[in-house]
């Protein structure tokens, strides 16, 4: 059975009545990361798209869910098959095929329809190819980028710090306020990956403090509940997404000269690598810093740091 065309959508009058609810918002109100949320809109968007030719609406979203369980499951089969076609990459595929779950299972809760579909498989995603990042002596020439004398460039270097040597993520910077930060006990509170509403606390090495400390102070910001890291240009300031966060060390780390693109994540990889680098191996204590869920995740890490395959091979053929 071959998805609904453009004729077949118009020709069909929709289930949908004055007061239809719209479980797109819905499901997107509910979920606790805003960037999940953001995800889910454009990745229902773009299926929406591909199946009827255009954009969701709650009159569509409808007649979607009201098709039987037979047909829903070919239209998401074939819709997956033409992005293997496309050559997106398994873990696109899968965020994609995510989002059409989430809202069926949502629809299905709500009691909006009959059926959830738990046999789309996910595609098998690789681990991690490269772990390695950069250097601790090309990150440095990266530290020495921001003009510390500004604003701007006090920002950008406490941002580095703390990337660094915490290996954080940009989304657990981003959704930090000033109220997280206590430089006397040189902690600060985020919201981990994956744990919800749970705050975690984090310990703070001093150099890093001293560089929030000499931000905060140069933004002479009063309100605690302000973002932790705001736009350069304070009196307009608003809170720094994942995504500037992102653009400033791309930039940062163009001007330092680095051919590789560095993102936030790679400088989490190199610290990750860094670490175990420095404590010969330490997975366990490593996991600390990395805050990994699984061990095996950062195995993978110290595999790629050692070439573990490369030396194994390297004895096989001096055995011949």
């Amino acid at each position: 059975m071959a998805p609904p065309s453009n004729a077949d959508t118009k020709s069909v009058k929709p289930f949908a009545t004055k007061g239809e609810r719209d479980l797109i918002q819905e499901l997107i109100a509910l979920q606790r990361n805003k960037s999940t949320g953001r995800e889910y809109a454009k990745d229902l968007k773009k299926f929406f798209n591909s199946l009827y030719g255009e954009d969701p609406t709650p009159q569509l979203v409808t007649q979607f869910l009201q098709t039987d369980r037979s047909s829903a499951m070919t239209y998401v089969l074939r819709y997956k098959a033409s992005l293997i076609d496309d050559e997106l990459k398994e873990a696109t595929v899968n965020r994609r095929l995510a989002a059409i779950k989430a809202l069926i299972k949502y629809a299905y809760e709500v009691g909006q329809c009959e059926w959830i579909l738990t046999n789309v498989k996910s595609e098998k995603v690789k681990a991690y190819r490269d772990t390695t990042g950069i250097t601790p002596e090309a990150f440095k020439k990266m530290l020495n980028i921001p003009d510390r004398e500004t604003l701007r460039g006090k920002r950008d270097y406490a941002m580095l710090r703390l990337l660094w040597a915490n290996a954080l993520r940009r989304e657990e910077i981003s959704r930090c306020n000033i109220e997280d930060l206590d430089l006397e006990a040189r902690t600060l509170s985020i919201y981990g990956k994956g744990r919800g509403t749970q705050k975690e606390n984090i310990e703070l090495h001093y150099k890093t403090c001293d560089a929030l400390q000499d931000w905060l102070c140069a933004r002479k910001e009063l309100d605690i509940k302000q973002p932790l890291f705001i736009s350069w240009r304070p009196q307009h300031g608003h809170r720094l997404t994942g995504d500037g966060i992102r653009k400033i060390v791309v930039k940062i780390a163009s001007a330092a000269g680095i051919s590789k693109i560095v993102s936030p994540h790679r400088i989490r990889h190199s610290s990750v690598t860094a670490a175990l680098d420095a404590s010969k191996g330490d997975v366990r204590s490593v996991q600390k810093l990395s805050r990994h869920a699984s061990l095996d995740t950062l195995m993978i890490y110290d595999d790629n740091r050692t070439n573990a395959q490369g030396k194994i091979t390297a004895m096989l053929e001096d055995l011949v």
